[in-house]
C-alpha cells in the first residue's frame, strides 16, 4: 500500500538522522560529557540483583553523583553497563525496566554479573533507541498487508481515507451533568461511534475532562476494556489519576515520570506486589538465587564431581526460575485480564504484558503531538479509535527535516480531521482565559468559535490592568545575537525583567499577600534566551522574593499549563525580518494560551510584522488599546 510506503521511507529517514545524531553526541566524547547530554549516569553503585524472566539478571543502581543533570533514561530505554577502566570491552547491554529518582533497575542480558562489575568506576549509557523505530516499522509493515478478514482492516481503511466512519444513532447516551453542551456531545459522538470519533480540545476546553467522562461511559456501554495511549509519560499518567480517581480499575503498564504514591500503586510492578500468587513466587525466586549462589562458590578450576555439581546447582536454578516465570505470567495476566482500563505510552502499548491483546476502543490523547508511525502501534489493537487533542498546537519532534517537510510532522489527527469532519467535536468553551487573550487564538486557529465561559471571561489580574498587551521595541536597539545554534536577545531579556518587576511591585502594592501572589510564566522560544532569563531573574532581588511563584522556560516546556500572568519575549530583532522558528504560529498558540488573566508580549514589530501572524496579532492588540511602546517604559 503505497500509503504505507511512504511513511516507511520516512521513519526510515528520521531514524538515520536520529543515529546520527546520537552517534555525534556519543561517538569519542567523554563520559562528563555523555553525563552532561543526559546519556550517562556515571558514578554509579550497584544495590542489588536478582534473578528474572529467561534467566536474566535484573540489577538495582544509584546514581551517586551529580543528581542535578537531567538525564534520558527512561522505562524500557536500551542500556548499557559498563566500567570506566576498560569500557570498550567491560561492557553488558541491557533494558531498563524500571526507573525512579536516583535509583534504576536494569535487566541485563546475562544470568551473573561479570567480574569486573566489583572493581567500581561503573556507570551506565543510553544506547539508541532502536526499539521505538522497529515497533513503529513493524506497525506500519502490518497496517500496510492484507488482512484475513475484510472488517479486520475496516479501521486503516477508514484512518487512511478509503472508507467514512459509520455512527450509530440508536445507541444509549449518558448524562452526564458536570459537562457542558459541547463536551457532553463529545461524549455521544465516542459512544455512537462504530469506528472513529475525535475530540478536537482547545486550550483549556476541558479536553481530559471530557475524555474520562468518555471512557467511564464508554465501559459502562460496551463492557469492554479500554487501551488509553499517549504520547509521553506525563499525559499517560494524568490521564491515569484522573480515571483511577474516577473509581476505574487502571493498570499503568511502564513507568510513570514522576514519584507519586497514587500513581505507583496502578503500575504493573506495584499490583504484582501486592498479588495473592507473588509470595510463592518470592520464594521461588529465592531458592534459584541459594542455589545459584552455591553454584558460583565452586571456582573455575575444579575436579568433575565439582563441576557435575555446579551443573546440577545451575540446572535447579534453571528449573526452578522456569516455574517463577510462569507463576508471575500467571499473575500478569491475571492483572491484565482484570484490569477495566490500560495506559501507556504509544510504544508502550506493545510492552510484552499486553502486547498479543486486541481491544475494542482504543484512546489516544494528546494525538496532536503523537508521530504517526507511533499511532499505529495501538491502531492496529484496536477495532474502533478515539483520538484526542489539538493539531492547532504543538506538532510532533521530528528531527529530520527532509522527513519533516515530505510529511513526517503531519500527524494522524490531523489527517482524519481532514478527511473525517463528520467524527469531530470541537470543544468550544474554555475555563481558562479572559475573552482577551482566547480572542487572537480562536480567530486565527480555531474559526472564531471559541468562547470563554462567564467565570473567566472578564476575569482580570487587578482593576484597571489590560488583559493583554503587546510591548514593542522597535527602534530601541536591541538587537539579537547568535549563540552557537540558538539565538539571544541580552536587551530586550533586561528590559523584560524590568517591565515584569514594574507589574510585580504594582501587584504587590495593591496589597495582595505572598500566599496568594500570582503565578507567573516568562517564555522564549530560544533555550539561550531561557538561560539567560533565567540568569538575569536570578539577580533581580525583588523578583526572587517570588521566585516559587515564577517559571522561565520555552514554549514547549509549558504545552498543557497555565499561568495567571504569562510573559513572552519574542527575542528576534533584525533588520531582514528573520523569525525562524517563530514562524511555527502553532508554536505561538502554545505560548498565547497560557495566561489565564495577562499576557504580555514583548517584540521587535519591524522585524516581525512581515509575518502575517504577527502583523495580525499586533492589530488585533492595538484595537483594545494593548499597544505600548518600550521607549514609555525605557524613559519611565
Amino acid at each position: 500500500m503505497e500509503y504505507f510506503k511512504k511513511l516507511l521511507d520516512l521513519l526510515k529517514t528520521e531514524r538515520e538522522e536520529d543515529q546520527n545524531a546520537y552517534l555525534k553526541l556519543t561517538e569519542s566524547s567523554s563520559v562528563a560529557d555523555r553525563r552532561a547530554n543526559g546519556l550517562t549516569w556515571y558514578p554509579i553503585a550497584i544495590r542489588g540483583s536478582e534473578m528474572s524472566r529467561g534467566d536474566y539478571l535484573t540489577v538495582e543502581m544509584e546514581r551517586t553523583s551529580h543528581l542535578d543533570i537531567s538525564h534520558q533514561l527512561r522505562f524500557g530505554a536500551s542500556v548499557v553497563l559498563f566500567s570506566n577502566h576498560d569500557p570498550k570491552v567491560d561492557r553488558v547491554e541491557g533494558v531498563v525496566s524500571h526507573q525512579s529518582g536516583h535509583k534504576i533497575k536494569v535487566t541485563l542480558r546475562t544470568d551473573e554479573l561479570p567480574d569486573w562489575s566489583r572493581d567500581g568506576k561503573l556507570g551506565l549509557d543510553v544506547l539508541f533507541d532502536n526499539n521505538s523505530y522497529d515497533e513503529m516499522q513493524n506497525a506500519l509493515k502490518m497496517a500496510a498487508s492484507p488482512f484475513e478478514k475484510e472488517e479486520d482492516g475496516r479501521l486503516v481503511r477508514i484512518l487512511t481515507g478509503d472508507l467514512s466512519p459509520s455512527f450509530n444513532t440508536q445507541t444509549h447516551l449518558y448524562r452526564i451533568p458536570s459537562l457542558n453542551e459541547v463536551q457532553q456531545i463529545a461524549v455521544d459522538k465516542i459512544l455512537s461511534a462504530t469506528d472513529l470519533a475525535i475530540v478536537h480540545g482547545p486550550p483549556g476546553t476541558g479536553k481530559t475532562t471530557t475524555l474520562v467522562q468518555a471512557i467511564k461511559a464508554l465501559i459502562k456501554q460496551d463492557h469492554q476494556q479500554i487501551l488509553v495511549v499517549a504520547p509521553s509519560n506525563t499525559a499517560v499518567d494524568l490521564l491515569s489519576e484522573k480515571l483511577a480517581d474516577e473509581g476505574l480499575n487502571v493498570l499503568r503498564v511502564g513507568n510513570p515520570a514522576r514519584v507519586s504514591e497514587r500513581l505507583t500503586a496502578l503500575t504493573l510492578d506495584s499490583k504484582m506486589s501486592e498479588h495473592s500468587s507473588m509470595k510463592e513466587m518470592k520464594n521461588l525466586k529465592k531458592q534459584a538465587n541459594e542455589y545459584k549462589n552455591l553454584a558460583h562458590k565452586y571456582k573455575r578450576n575444579f575436579g568433575k564431581a565439582e563441576q557435575e555439581q555446579r551443573k546440577a546447582l545451575f540446572s535447579e536454578a534453571h528449573k526452578i526460575m522456569k516455574e517463577v516465570g510462569n507463576t508471575e505470567q500467571y499473575i500478569i495476566d491475571d492483572l491484565v485480564t482484570k484490569a477495566q482500563v490500560i495506559t501507556a505510552t504509544l510504544v508502550g502499548s506493545n510492552h510484552y504484558t499486553v502486547r498479543n491483546r486486541h481491544f475494542h476502543t482504543v484512546v489516544i490523547d494528546e494525538a496532536g503531538q503523537a508521530l504517526e508511525p507511533a499511532c499505529w502501534i495501538p491502531v492496529l489493537k484496536a477495532k474502533k479509535v478515539i483520538f484526542a487533542g489539538d493539531h492547532c498546537q504543538l506538532s510532533p519532534t521530528v528531527k529530520s527535516n527532509v522527513a519533516a517537510r515530505n510529511g513526517l510532522s503531519t500527524t494522524l489527527l490531523e489527517k482524519c480531521v481532514a478527511l473525517h469532519p463528520e467524527a469531530v467535536v470541537l470543544l468550544e468553551e474554555q475555563y481558562r482565559m479572559n475573552e482577551q487573550i482566547m480572542g487572537y487564538s480562536s480567530r486565527i486557529f480555531y474559526e472564531d468559535k471559541m468562547k470563554a465561559h462567564a467565570s473567566v471571561a472578564t476575569r482580570v489580574l487587578m482593576e484597571g490592568e489590560e488583559p493583554v498587551e503587546f510591548v514593542d521595541t522597535a527602534g530601541c536597539g536591541f538587537e539579537e545575537k547568535l549563540e552557537g545554534t540558538s539565538t539571544t536577545n541580552p536587551e530586550e531579556g533586561v528590559f523584560l525583567m524590568k517591565h515584569l518587576t514594574q507589574l510585580v511591585n504594582r501587584v504587590k502594592d495593591s496589597g495582595v499577600a505572598l500566599a496568594d501572589f500570582p503565578t507567573i510564566a516568562v517564555i522564549s522560544p530560544y533555550k539561550q534566551q531561557v538561560y539567560l532569563l533565567k540568569e538575569l531573574l536570578l539577580n533581580a532581588p525583588e523578583l526572587m522574593v517570588y521566585a516559587d511563584k515564577i517559571a522561565v522556560n520555552t514554549i514547549d516546556s509549558f504545552q498543557g499549563q497555565e499561568r495567571d500572568i504569562v510573559y513572552i519575549g519574542l527575542t528576534r530583532s533584525n533588520s531582514e525580518g528573520v523569525i525562524g522558528f517563530l514562524a511555527d504560529v502553532r508554536r505561538m498558540n502554545v505560548a498565547i494560551t497560557r495566561a489565564k488573566k495577562k499576557l504580555v508580549v514583548i517584540g521587535d514589530s519591524a522585524t516581525l510584522s512581515r509575518s502575517e501572524f504577527y502583523n495580525g496579532f499586533i492589530g488585533y492588540v492595538e484595537g483594545f488599546e494593548g499597544y505600548k511602546s518600550a521607549w514609555e517604559f525605557v524613559e519611565g
